[in-house]
């Protein structure tokens, strides 16, 4: 991508949004600047347009040092040529602006650094909101125009192969650092362009830092670990923002270094230490309809390529076929996350993906499948409002699937853990799955969990 198409767009505005003293319950706003200093948009429009003729289209964007050098170096120049007196504070914003919208995301890059949000949603060119300790609160950030936003989506979108135009006007993808974006635009989204990212911490979690936050106790640990070690298929449910992915990043993390492990996202989320993984990512279709690599595809490639567990990001749609197919042909030991308001409710949820699709299943077929294919769901409660950016909630119940029956799964509550954090012991684990546990090394006489958890 030339460096002129990077940054023919003019800078973001960033007017503040005032404060209602009558409106008392209001998140407070996120003050990027000081409003006193802001500088003026035809001076930063002048500096833009003087910026795009002098800097060398070819200029290889990715040795970022070398391109904010160049760029320091015309700044200062148009600066001294057009008599403009900036105090340093003001010449500093100024020129992180410019490198912001020719190297970075705009107006949101400011958001993007700022290590206490957790998510960042915009609502059209003038409306800015951000998540912070689970608090919504608007921000004073702005773009110029809707333009303006679908440059910064195309920017986000485009080094990945997707687009989001009007004729696929909705898009998933990822940033560098592993956060997760959703774009939607007009005609589907009637306030303009829609970004939503929400941000991943840097640092993969542990399990100590789970259990320091509070999603898990010390004997959950000893017992999930025990469970992904012995090879059960697992299932993470919970609503959105859950932390449903973090959870099964750290579950992964529980993998043998002697395993081949492939992973399957449609926008690549999991950050596997293992040095024996494979990262496999959907594609959308091309501008001609074409090309489109769905994730029932890669699932039934990743059988070809010999794994010994398969990890799929999240179910939502008729890929659960293939996925379930995977967790029952050699694959043992496979986890994916789904989308539930219960455990219960992930049996459900699978039967009716598998209804979905030109091959679509009854739910007298799908329960069957369904049965064989998981052991165990492990369900979360919403994510807590303190604690690290991608902190998941608390670990609320563990169910076993007990088989099917007349077209339904049948499950039994193994633990469940109280609002007040008490563990109870509601079931005592089926012998298939203690069976498993100690196939996988455990002892009999000290499974871990149940009593003691």
């Amino acid at each position: 991508m030339s460096l002129l198409r990077r940054i023919e767009s003019p800078l973001g505005a960033t007017a503040p949004t005032p404060i209602s003293t009558d409106e008392p319950r209001r998140a407070p706003t996120y003050q990027l600047r000081d409003p006193a200093a802001q500088i003026s948009q035809d001076l930063k429009g002048r500096v833009q347009n003087r910026l795009i003729s002098e800097l060398d289209p070819k200029m290889d964007l990715t040795d970022t040092v070398q391109v904010r050098r160049v760029i320091e170096e015309l700044f200062n120049s148009i600066l001294e040529s057009e008599g403009v007196v900036l105090v340093r504070s003001e010449r500093q914003r100024l020129f992180e602006q410019v490198v912001a919208e020719i190297l970075g995301y705009g107006p949101l890059e400011p958001l993007l650094q700022d290590p206490t949000i957790t998510e960042v949603m915009v609502n059209g060119p003038k409306m800015v909101f951000i998540e912070r300790s689970g608090k919504i609160e608007h921000t004073n950030v702005a773009f110029q125009d809707d333009e303006h936003v679908m440059r910064i989506i195309d920017r986000i979108i485009a080094p990945l192969g997707r687009r989001c135009d009007e004729s696929q006007p909705m898009a998933d993808a990822r940033l560098p650092d592993g956060s997760r974006v959703n774009a939607i635009i007009p005609p589907l989204s009637l306030t303009g362009p829609v970004l939503t990212i929400r941000k991943f911490s840097k640092k993969p979690l542990t399990t100590d830092d789970l259990i320091r936050f509070g999603s898990v106790t010390a004997e959950a640990v000893e017992f999930l670990k025990a469970c992904v070690y012995s090879r059960l298929n697992v299932v993470v449910s919970g609503g959105t923002g859950s932390g449903k992915t973090t959870l099964l990043n750290v579950l992964s993390s529980f993998i043998p270094d002697d395993e081949r492990i492939v992973t399957i996202e449609d926008a690549a989320e999991l950050q596997l230490r293992q040095d024996h993984a494979v990262t496999l990512e959907s594609r959308p279709a091309n501008i001609e309809g074409r090309g489109q690599i769905a994730i029932r595809d890669l699932v039934r490639n990743a059988l070809r390529m010999r794994p010994d567990r398969i990890v799929v990001g999240e179910v939502r749609g008729h890929e659960v076929l293939p996925a379930l197919l995977a967790a029952t042909v050699g694959s043992q030991g496979s986890m994916t996350t789904v989308h539930a308001r219960s455990a219960g409710d992930v049996w459900f949820r699978f039967a009716t993906f598998a209804g979905m699709g030109p091959d679509g299943l009854s739910f007298e077929a799908a329960a069957p499948l369904i049965a064989g294919a998981v052991d165990l769901i492990i369900h979360l409660s919403p994510r807590p409002v303190t604690g690290p950016l991608d902190a998941p909630g608390a670990v609320t119940s563990v169910h076993q699937v007990t088989g099917h029956d007349q077209g339904r799964v049948t499950t039994e509550e193994v633990v469940r853990v109280t609002r007040n954090g008490t563990v109870e012991a509601r079931a005592r684990l089926s012998d298939a799955v203690r069976a498993r546990l100690e196939a996988g090394g455990w002892p009999a006489g000290e499974l871990p969990g149940e009593e003691r958890w």
